[in-house]
């Protein structure tokens, strides 16, 4: 039996506060994510298979920020793929604000990864674009060219302190910093949903507190459901709720 592990931390009214400003600031409200028996497993030689994510059944309210904890290799990062669309459970169902992704066509399933920010630990920003055409790539092909996404993009690299080397290759920054780019194209969607796999896990400790203090504090402005897997203790306790995985199911935190 699956046991559902959470410590909530925060008050219900803080995802309503956060529900609201979306409304002030033009930002759509956080998502609201429901996962019910859900399974994905993955070929293991010829006959066996590995099972990730165990029938598991989570609920993530709008505007909350709960962060993914457990030991490498217990589903953390598969479950995150799954709320993501970039991986389709084996069975289960998958519900964002009530539209189900399991068995949903490949269409819909990229029109809906479109509309989630995404941010990874080893942030895959591409090396011949610049800062700006980084965060602009979620956009393309056609809505870069739409009115204003330069000028979001331009907003986004300052509120992450880079828009002085929006013209800097990504080679040409830290860590932390292509994280802060990381973050921005993230953001350029406008997502009601983020998903962040291990955001501070290439950073050293000081650099990682301060992109995560950031991730934190955009959610003042750009109010959205926020879902993040991390082994540092020091992330998770700065989450309003954690969910301990092991061995692909959520165990009591």
């Amino acid at each position: 039996m699956v046991t559902k592990g959470s410590t909530a931390r925060a008050s219900a009214g803080t995802a309503r506060a956060a529900t609201s400003s979306g409304d002030r600031t033009g930002y759509p409200t956080g998502a609201h994510v429901r996962l019910e028996g859900v399974l994905k497993s993955f070929p293991l030689g010829q006959r066996e298979r590995l099972v990730a994510v165990d029938h598991v059944d989570l609920e993530l309210e709008p505007g909350s920020l709960t962060a993914l904890t457990g030991p490498s290799g217990s589903g953390k990062s598969t479950l995150l793929h799954l709320v993501g669309a970039i991986e389709r459970a084996d069975s289960g169902s998958v519900r964002v604000d009530g539209h189900e992704l399991v068995g949903a066509s490949r269409a819909r399933l990229t029109r809906y990864r479109r509309s989630v920010g995404f941010v990874f630990q080893r942030f895959h920003l591409l090396p011949s674009l610049s800062v700006l055409d980084n965060v602009l790539v979620p956009l393309l092909p056609e809505r870069a060219e739409r009115a204003g996404a330069v000028e979001r993009a331009r907003e986004l690299l300052d509120a992450v302190g880079l828009a002085a080397r929006e013209d800097a290759l990504p080679a040409t920054l830290s860590g932390g910093q292509q994280q802060r780019v990381a973050i921005a194209r993230a953001l350029v969607v406008r997502p009601r949903l983020l998903v962040a796999d291990e955001p501070t896990g290439n950073l050293d400790s000081r650099t990682g507190r301060s992109v995560l203090d950031l991730l934190l504090g955009l959610r003042a402005t750009h109010p959205m459901t926020v879902v993040l897997s991390t082994h540092d203790p020091l992330v998770a306790a700065a989450c309003e709720r954690t969910v301990h995985i092991l061995d692909g199911r959520t165990v009591a935190a």
